[in-house]
């Protein structure tokens, strides 16, 4: 089975707490605090692989997660970082924000990473906050916690020639002619669901893959069919081998077959109107097509194409056909990105917190900082309680409180804690 979209779940691991501990060595009677910091959370990271295929792991398996930082210990001794969680993924990886469809890695090339989401600081260890005027801090910092996503995965098949045109023209028959394919064939329409790869070698060291994608019908760009599963293996490819089937059997015409399925390819993106074309007149070996075929010919001939009349059936001309094919591939130049030089930077408020009410009365405090400091506090701690205080007045979050009309005694909640506020 081909599978070509995931959704996963992924979770970087929490930083490892800071230690808050004394020196207590027999000839230092005041010994200093000694609590190391903890180690970083670990990664979450996609990495190309070579031997990974398809995403078809992904079925059995959406959820993965990183490990924690180790603590800080005892005479500054840190805590040890938690590797990478690496996930494997095939070349041509499109990876997107879950909720908002935002495109946040294109995996191309082996080896290529993406980091989905970064661990949590360790915290700091009680002696990282020794100064000239608290010089025994007895609180330490919990670790960071790590960070949660959810994104989609999108395989786009790297192929550099695909096989398009309507459902039975016998794009399949050809792929399994010309290469080791083995798609299924039979006398129905959509007999092919998936895409199916194909290395087509031509000589010793020359070969080339090739794409049967789906049959492609009217209305695919607005995914009609599978319109859009099938046209987003297109986007990649360098050529495009456009098989008609010139007998007219199926009771189409293959001129207004032509036509629309180009159609369908600009309407999904331009950039694929303007791919090379390889013109293919199918089933040669039957009279009808041999009919046909000078009409088409002339057809094509206005508009620039040449065309080349095959036959899947006993093969003939398939080996020109490929011959063709690799020529264009070797004199293949990829067009250039259209890039705008000058970059404009709007300036926006850094918002550092807002202050809003939940349906109980309550005060909700959000912001990332704040939320990382409470999550980041020993509440245990009467000293590290302070600090707290210190900077959630120092943020200016007590005024903007005040101002909304708090009153002593209500509730104020900061991510999963809760509060109550004393003047």
């Amino acid at each position: 089975m081909f599978i070509d979209r995931a959704r996963i779940q992924v979770v970087s691991g929490n930083g490892g707490n800071g230690m808050s501990s004394w020196r207590r060595e027999k000839f230092v009677p005041r010994g200093g605090p000694s609590g190391g910091d903890g180690g970083r959370g670990g990664d979450v990271i996609l990495i190309v692989d070579a031997n990974t295929n398809t995403l078809i792991d992904f079925r059995f398996k959406r959820k993965f997660a990183a490990k924690n930082g180790v603590n800080g210990q005892t005479k500054n001794m840190h805590g040890q970082h938690a590797e990478s969680t690496y996930i494997k993924v095939p070349a041509g990886t499109l990876v997107k924000e879950d909720e908002t469809g935002e495109i946040v890695a294109d995996l191309t090339k082996v080896g290529q990473q993406a980091v989905l989401v970064k661990g949590g600081r360790g915290g700091r260890g009680n002696a990282r906050f020794v100064n000239s005027v608290n010089r025994a801090p007895t609180f330490a910092e919990n670790g960071a916690p790590g960070e949660e996503r959810t994104v989609r995965l999108e395989l786009k098949l790297l192929a550099d020639v695909g096989l398009v045109g309507y459902p039975s023209v016998g794009k399949s028959s050809i792929i399994s002619c010309v290469s080791a394919a083995k798609p299924e064939i039979a006398a129905y329409h959509f007999t092919t669901i998936t895409p199916v790869l194909g290395v087509v070698s031509i000589d010793e060291g020359h070969s080339f893959v090739v794409a049967d994608i789906p049959g492609l019908i009217e209305g695919a760009h607005e995914g009609v069919g599978l319109g859009h599963d099938f046209l987003r293996h297109i986007e990649r490819t360098k050529i495009i081998i456009h098989v008609l089937d010139v007998s007219g059997l199926e009771g189409r015409d293959p001129i207004e077959d032509f036509n629309k399925i180009n159609h369908e390819l600009k309407l999904y993106n331009e950039k694929l109107a303007l791919r090379p074309q390889i013109i293919v007149a199918n089933k040669m070996d039957l009279l009808e097509s041999q009919e046909n075929l000078p009409r088409v010919a002339e057809y094509m001939q206005k508009l620039g194409y040449e065309i080349y009349p095959v036959s899947a059936a006993t093969g003939e001309g398939l080996s020109e056909l490929m011959q063709v094919a690799s020529k264009m591939l070797l004199a293949h130049v990829e067009a250039p990105e259209e890039t705008d030089d000058t970059i404009v930077y709007e300036a926006k408020p850094a918002v550092e917190f807002t202050v809003g009410r939940d349906v109980d009365g309550a005060f909700i405090v959000r912001g990332k900082g704040i939320e990382k400091l409470v999550a980041m506090t020993n509440f245990d701690n009467e000293e590290g309680t302070r600090r707290f205080q210190q900077v959630f007045r120092r943020r200016g979050i007590e005024d903007e409180l005040k101002k909304q009309g708090i009153k002593e005694g209500e509730t104020v909640r900061i991510g999963d804690m809760e509060f109550e506020f004393r003047l």
